[in-house]
């Protein structure tokens, strides 16, 4: 489990293809404080770690994480914000989130809104994948609150540290993100959908 509080970027310095699968090498200045088949976020999607060697590290993403998220969009050079996992012992200082993306979105609108930024994202209403006004969601695995909601779309507001410490500085429209949303509110979803008298 993670909190979505990126703890840095890393990046893509190899990837290698196995049949339908991709093992991706990353550099990162944590890497040595890794350990095998350890659970790390990457952009949201929880991998686990294969190898280490210097300031490098593998982990490999199946098909089926391949095409649930934007993983198999990456390429030399990207960033990935990464996250170990969460202690019990830690403040949660984010949101509960499980490091299963749901889906992807597309980034519609970047709006610079002198000192901070807005974020439009559209994505495809699936099952009991929704926002709620001030609720939280996780894109590329940052724990963020939720603006403006509506059906199939939502914005988010980007402080500054956040826009600066994240791959959010490089996302422009266009760029395909991971969603993960709210574990509660998709219980809550399921429960009012399957339960709740019609």
């Amino acid at each position: 489990m993670f909190s979505g509080i990126v703890e840095r970027m890393a990046t893509v310095v190899a990837i290698r293809e196995d049949r339908q699968n991709k093992t991706f090498t990353l550099r990162s200045e944590i890497a040595g404080e890794l350990k095998i088949d350890q659970s790390i976020s990457h952009n949201g999607v929880c991998l686990t770690v294969e190898s280490i060697e210097g300031d490098t590290y593998t982990v490999t993403a199946i098909y089926e994480t391949l095409i649930k998220s934007n993983l198999g969009l990456l390429r030399v050079g990207d960033r990935v914000n990464i996250e170990r996992s969460m202690r019990p012992d830690a403040l949660l200082d984010g949101h509960i989130v499980q490091g299963h993306v749901d889906q992807t979105a597309v980034c519609r609108a970047v709006e610079n809104a002198d000192g901070s930024y807005y974020y439009t994202f559209e994505y495809e209403p699936k099952g009991d994948n929704v926002t709620v006004e001030k609720g939280s969601v996780a894109v590329n695995g940052v724990s963020l609150t939720v603006v403006n909601s509506r059906e199939g779309s939502f914005q988010v507001a980007i402080i500054p540290y956040t826009h600066e410490h994240t791959n959010f500085r490089d996302i422009t429209v266009g760029t395909v993100v991971n969603i993960e949303f709210d574990i509660i509110g998709k219980y809550i979803a399921r429960l009012m959908k399957n339960y709740l008298p019609r």
